[in-house]
């Protein structure tokens, strides 16, 4: 089954039922057979799409040990430059080896790990609504690519699309100041720094949140799903930014101690390096440590939230109708909301 046929992807099948909820307010009818957002649910669907959750982690461990090559390069180099030849050669040095490797950050890097992240939100999206990918018989990684890329044509597009879902995202959160309102703890009015920095860490995940009821809706203008799937967000904003918020909390707190108990065998690797280096063990140790952690958290803890808040929003908005209104209320916030509009 693929995710470019709407007609098959709708969840009463009928032209009738379509317009009668249409005529009713609901853009969408697809099939949603996970409703459950608890983390149990989480990891079942994690382990049934673990080979993304690798790929992703081999992708970061690489990564991360290109990036301790190239800043022991660039800082070694401005170093014997700035001893043995002049001070201003070392900064230049410096400064090339940051730009260089700013750009392949941005152009190569960015995207790889994006492309990734939507693929695995498609085959995600698909084990939610449909409870299979694709036909059956055709790879994760294909099925994801094709789904992907049919709806987007190209990468660009498809990362322009989530910047700037990030940036209404963004303008929409700035906008609340009622959050002590949606939470059930006492005194949380006392932290509005801290529950704005996890809003901006929210983000990152609500974007694809929206790609994937893009995914998962079908039809011919991908655009309009992404506009109508943030007016859903809007329209559900406390029970979505409940979730998220504890979800955020809890995927630091974990990252935080999958570190300290890497300190161990980043310890034992500090051991096996040359001497010049073991003489700033401490320091070598928890560096090696938190990339390491880095990696995993990335490979593995974030996607094991994100499924939780794709699961809560699609539970949400199914049977929902859409306020129109707020499509003026985010047309007047942010421009970004008009450029997807298109």
């Amino acid at each position: 089954m693929s995710l470019a046929n709407d007609d098959a992807r709708s969840g009463d099948g009928s032209a009738e039922c379509r317009a009668d909820r249409r005529s009713e307010g609901i853009v969408h009818s697809y099939p949603l057979l996970v409703h459950n957002h608890g983390l149990a649910t989480a990891l079942r669907l994690l382990v049934e799409t673990l080979p993304y959750a690798i790929v992703r982690w081999g992708v970061s461990l690489a990564s991360a040990a290109a990036c301790a090559v190239w800043i022991a390069i660039g800082a070694g180099g401005a170093a014997w430059l700035g001893v043995h030849v002049a001070m201003a050669f070392g900064v230049c040095w410096l400064l090339g080896a940051l730009l260089v490797g700013g750009w392949i950050w941005a152009a190569v890097l960015r995207y790889a790990f994006h492309m990734i992240a939507c693929g695995h939100v498609a085959v995600l999206t698909e084990l939610i609504t449909q409870g299979r990918v694709g036909n059956g018989h055709e790879g994760q990684f294909a099925y994801g690519r094709r789904v992907v890329m049919a709806r987007f044509g190209e990468v660009a597009a498809l990362f322009g699309l989530g910047e700037l879902v990030r940036a209404v995202l963004k303008a929409f959160h700035n906008t609340l100041d009622t959050l002590g309102e949606w939470l059930p703890t006492p005194g949380v009015g006392t932290v509005v720094g801290l529950v704005n920095a996890i809003l901006s860490a929210a983000t990152r995940y609500l974007d694809k949140v929206v790609l994937s009821y893009d995914l998962a809706r079908g039809g011919a203008d991908p655009w309009r799903n992404v506009q109508d799937g943030l007016v859903y967000y809007c329209q559900n904003a406390g029970p979505i930014l409940q979730t998220s918020i504890w979800m955020v909390i809890l995927e630091r707190g974990l990252s935080i101690l999958l570190w300290l108990l890497l300190l161990v065998p980043a310890g034992l690797t500090t051991m096996l390096l040359p001497e010049a280096i073991r003489e700033y063990g401490a320091l070598v140790t928890i560096v090696v440590a938190a990339l390491l952690a880095s990696t995993l958290r990335a490979a593995f803890i974030k996607p094991l939230f994100l499924i939780c808040m794709m699961i809560r929003f699609h539970a949400l908005v199914q049977d929902q109708p859409i306020n129109a209104s707020w499509v003026g209320y985010l047309d007047g916030l942010s421009d970004k909301f008009r450029q997807i509009r298109r």
